[in-house]
Order: C-alpha cells, then structure tokens, then sequence
C-alpha cells in the first residue's frame, strides 16, 4: 500500500509566522537605539547661572506678589 510522502518542513527562516514575531521586538529595540542617537546628539547644554542672577529674574513676580497682599 502506498503511504502519502509528506513534504520535508521548511526551515525556521523560511516560516513567515516567525519573522512577524522576531519584527515586533527588534522594531522596539531599533526605535529606542535611534531615540538615544538623537538624544545624544542634540542634547543642549545647560546655562550658567547663579543663585543672583536667578533672584534677580524673580524680582518683577516678588514685587507683584507682595503688591497683592499688602493691605491698603
């Protein structure tokens, strides 16, 4: 009696389902490599200041606030 040859299984590379679940991660990890590229690289660098010349910015909004609750 004849028996039905069933065909040789494909290797892992060659079945779609695995590549569409091997995309999804290495999607996220490649999106995160290219988000600390751009971090790095454009990163600003951060102003000097000193405790004066933030008092000194204050200044207007102080006068303000005390303007406000001063009675009359």
């Amino acid at each position: 009696m004849n028996t039905p040859v069933s065909p040789l299984p494909l290797p892992w590379w060659r079945v779609t389902m695995v590549w569409l679940v091997i995309a999804g991660p290495a999607s996220v990890v490649l999106a995160s490599l290219v988000t600390a590229v751009f971090v790095w690289h454009g990163a600003d660098r951060p102003l000097p200041t000193s405790a004066a010349a933030e008092a000194e910015a204050m200044t207007p909004a102080t006068r303000a606030r005390n303007h406000v609750v001063t009675p009359r």
